[in-house]
């Protein structure tokens, strides 16, 4: 944990009326204060770690608070440096600067390729960007096409701005040209307080990259080391401004609106973060383009540091009040600082394999062979395990594809069954349409009437029946003859010809019986065109042949039918039984899952133990230093004992 540093910088006064002022800020030591008629003004006195007058230029500030996170980004830390303040009181000139008196993103561009040509161990590569916040729009200052810009974020890169360039460059010449091009694609404006005001927020961002070099490619030994990715950012905030002062309109004061609203935002966020502990709650980051940005630096992982710039007039007191309000606030705010590195399961890999190698080359001199056969297992048992960990993944991609193509294969056989059922449906429906115009040819003609009031209703798929009756024709009762209207006991001719109405009858005909019923003929007015007995039993049969052949595919659609029924019936056990594989199949995912995290601790497990005994190698390594040097202090003095035994005189026995 790491707190914001905060420091607080006085221009010069730009009113000569101002000494005669009785309001005065005074600066002692480390502490700021109002001071009327040289007494402070409760409520008026803040005190800081590092405070700046007006006789101080920008490359001792630069010194004080930028110089550490500087270093801290070559070395693989996120960095951000903003200057902060009222309209007027010195921000860009503290981040620019000017050729007399270079400012804080110069000193720190030529810094960092110092200290890079310096460093010979690590190679580098820096990439950098260079954007404006404009009425809460991103624009590309680099690139003028580029404009709106949106703001994402990944687990891999964090906050970061979608499409914007970034160039590759090398020396800190490139930089600067890249910074001259872009602060002439800026927005500046005049008002009443500053002849050339910041009209938005810029943020330059470098991107550092390193990582060791290698002494020789073609060892098989040499590893590569862990590349560490840092980010620097270095804003120059526009200024809070009031409309009175300013005498902003039209475009300027809905520029003014923008800057105000986004520097209320990081006043929110820079108030929530100094309260800490439970009382803080949310943070509003996103509501505006800069705190989303700024996201890391403001209590993330980050070396920050703020330069919060001050007007010493009397007539600006309320508004560097404000300014230093808060910078009290800020410095309270702590960040989580921590390298950033990408170090890959290889390089991890290798990096323990020569660990290890190194362990073997200690202990090839001592006769610990039972250490090193120790150490051997567990090298072949990370191997195993890294395998395992392999092969399971290779499976479970396998399990994951096959269970795809059947949920496939699946969808496609219900789509099929439901294809079939339809088409049964239509034939079952044509058979019976056939089967009623069938009937319609054969019905009298007050039967057709009413099978065509019955075909308005709700049509019935149910089949109808074949039988087949033919119908007799209709006969009208006979027309009796007229009443006479006198009777005689003989007929004459005369009466015959009336009864008969007009028709002559030849009386022998009446002696024989009549062969069928009498039924009504004809009258001469009216001709009727009956079908022969030969033609309707000719008809008939073509009927009974047609509905033979209907009923024909009648049945093979029915057997179709059931076949295709039987099949959905297999496939629908097909698919109970695949879903109890692929249940099966999640069980075994499962038990393979904790299996790898079973293996994962037996891993760290086996790490431990391999600590365990590289300290126990190590202590055995410095027990055998220790006797070697009592042997060979054994082996002097036993040696100069014999010396000396050799040289003194044997006594004669007696």
């Amino acid at each position: 944990m790491e707190k914001i540093s905060v420091g607080v910088r006085f221009r010069p006064s730009t009113s000569s009326s101002d000494s005669d002022s009785s309001r005065q800020w005074q600066i002692s030591d480390k502490a700021i204060s109002l001071c009327h008629l040289n007494t402070p003004i409760p409520g008026y006195t803040f005190s800081f770690d590092h405070v700046f007058d007006q006789t101080l230029g920008n490359a001792v500030v630069y010194g004080v608070l930028i110089k550490s996170i500087i270093d801290a980004a070559i070395d693989g830390f996120n960095g951000t440096a903003f200057a902060y303040g009222q309209t007027s009181s010195g921000k860009t000139y503290t981040m620019n600067g000017s050729e007399m008196d270079p400012g804080i993103i110069p000193l720190a561009i030529k810094d960092i390729f110092d200290t890079i040509q310096k460093t010979s161990e690590r190679e580098f590569l820096i990439r950098v960007s260079y954007m404006e916040i404009y009425n809460e729009e991103i624009n590309d200052l680099l690139v003028l096409e580029s404009q709106k810009l949106p703001i994402h974020e990944s687990l891999e890169r964090g906050v970061y701005v979608a499409g914007i360039r970034e160039e590759i460059v090398s020396n800190a010449e490139q930089v600067l040209q890249l910074l001259k091009l872009g602060e002439e694609n800026r927005h500046f404006g005049e008002t009443n307080m500053n002849a050339r005001s910041s009209r938005s927020h810029t943020i330059f961002r470098m991107v550092i990259e390193s990582r060791a070099k290698e002494e020789n490619s073609f060892k098989e030994d040499t590893i590569t080391d862990a590349v560490r990715v840092s980010v620097l950012n270095l804003v120059d905030l526009a200024g809070s401004e009031r409309i009175a002062k300013t005498g902003a309109e039209g475009v300027r004061l809905k520029e003014g609106k923008h800057i105000n609203k986004s520097l209320m935002v990081l006043g929110n966020v820079i108030n929530k973060l100094s309260e800490g502990g439970k009382q803080r709650g949310h943070i509003p980051y996103r509501d505006s383009k800069l705190t989303r940005i700024l996201q890391p630096a403001l209590g993330g992982n980050a070396k920050t540091s703020i330069i919060c710039t001050v007007a010493p007039e009397d007539v600006h007191v309320e508004e560097s009040r404000g300014t230093l309000q808060f910078a009290s606030r800020a410095k309270r705010i702590t960040n989580c600082v921590q390298v950033n590195e990408i170090l890959t399961d290889a390089a991890l890999l290798k990096r323990q394999k020569l660990e290890i190698e190194e362990l073997r080359k200690k202990l090839q001199g001592s006769h610990s062979e039972v250490l090193e056969q120790v150490l051997l297992k567990q090298r072949n048992d990370m191997h195993k395990s890294e395998l395992e960990r392999e092969r399971l993944a290779t499976e479970l991609e396998e399990e994951r594809k096959a269970r795809y193509a059947l949920e496939n294969r699946i969808l496609e056989q219900e789509k099929t069954i439901e294809n079939l059922t339809n088409l049964s449906k239509s034939v079952h429906f044509s058979s019976a349409c056939s089967q009623k115009k069938v009937d319609e040819r054969s019905a009298t003609p007050d039967e057709a009437h009413f099978m065509e009031f019955d075909a308005l209703k709700t049509p019935n798929f149910k089949c109808p029946s074949i039988d087949f009756v033919v119908r007799r024709p209709s006969y009208k009762e006979l027309e009796s003859s007229p009443i006479p209207d006198n009777f005689a006991d003989v007929a004459d001719e005369d009466l015959w010809t009336r009864l008969n109405k007009g028709r002559v009858t030849d009386l022998e005909a009446f002696q024989m019986t009549p062969p069928l019923p009498a039924q009504e003929f004809p009258s001469s007015e009216t001709s009727l065109d009956l079908p022969s007995n030969e033609e309707l039993q000719t008809k008939n049969y073509e009927r009974l042949e047609d509905l033979h052949d209907v009923r024909k595919q009648y049945e093979a659609l029915k057997e179709q039918y059931c076949k295709l029924e039987e099949e959905n019936n297999i496939l629908k056990q097909e698919k109970i039984g695949l879903t109890d594989d692929v249940a099966c199949l999640e069980n075994q995912i499962d038990q393979v899952k904790s299996e790898k995290q079973g293996l994962l601790k037996e891993l760290k497990e086996e790490k431990r133990k391999l600590n365990d005994l590289r300290e126990e190698v190590r202590r055995l390594i410095t027990t055998f230093s220790q006797k070697e040097g009592m042997l060979t202090s054994l082996y002097s003095k036993s040696r100069a004992f014999l010396e000396n035994t050799k040289i003194a005189p044997i006594a004669p026995h007696e």
